[in-house]
């Protein structure tokens, strides 16, 4: 599948080309979700798009309303990063994704053309639920490294830059809810089941 996001102005303009592309609205989901979250089927290739509305929500919200326009092509660096840090039950095939981002891109405060490890601390600062989740993927990612059939510096480089978004989280000073849902832990759920 593939996944799009739009800004609200824009929802239905969106609709309209890929309706003109033959691809098929999934009518029922789209009624019930289509402020945030939109579903289409093209009946010839089967292809799906997911189409998120300025918010990308899955396990967890992470709010792209104004990142949009960051690039001309693709979302920044950090937000392709946290569309798969955010998975609580990471797969293979995003945790192969997550590896090529973290080796293809590099950390680099203020970069929209990188991972930009101050963004992804802001947004961790202030949830925990959020922060957990990446902080448990990072651990993750770095742990099953050595499956991954890549050269010892290719490796080394995925570990360092996880190693650096890691550090950039837990420097970041946290908000007063954070410190309290903190408390609380794993003995209550941190996250959404996406449908």
């Amino acid at each position: 599948d593939l996944d799009f996001i739009v800004a609200r102005r824009d929802t239905r303009a969106l609709e309209e080309l890929l309706e003109g592309r033959g691809y098929e609205p999934v009518r029922e989901f789209n009624a019930l979700n289509g402020h945030r979250r939109l579903l289409f089927d093209h009946p010839v290739s089967g292809q799906r798009l997911d189409v998120f509305v300025e918010a990308f929500e899955m396990c967890h919200t992470l709010p792209l309303a104004d990142r949009i326009d960051a690039r001309p092509d693709t979302l920044p660096g950090a937000e392709l990063l946290m569309t798969k840090l955010q998975i609580v039950q990471l797969n293979a095939k995003d945790r192969s994704d997550a590896w090529a981002l973290l080796h293809a891109l590099d950390v680099v405060e203020g970069d929209d053309n990188a991972i930009d490890p101050l963004r992804i601390a802001a947004l961790t600062a202030r949830d925990w639920g959020l922060h957990h989740t990446f902080e448990l993927n990072l651990a993750r990612l770095r742990s099953d490294l050595p499956e991954l059939a890549v050269a010892d510096v290719d490796r080394a480089r995925i570990a360092a830059r996880a190693n650096a978004i890691s550090a950039a989280m837990e420097q970041a000073p946290k908000s007063r809810a954070w410190r309290l849902r903190a408390r609380i832990g794993e003995r209550r759920r941190w996250y959404d089941e996406p449908e």
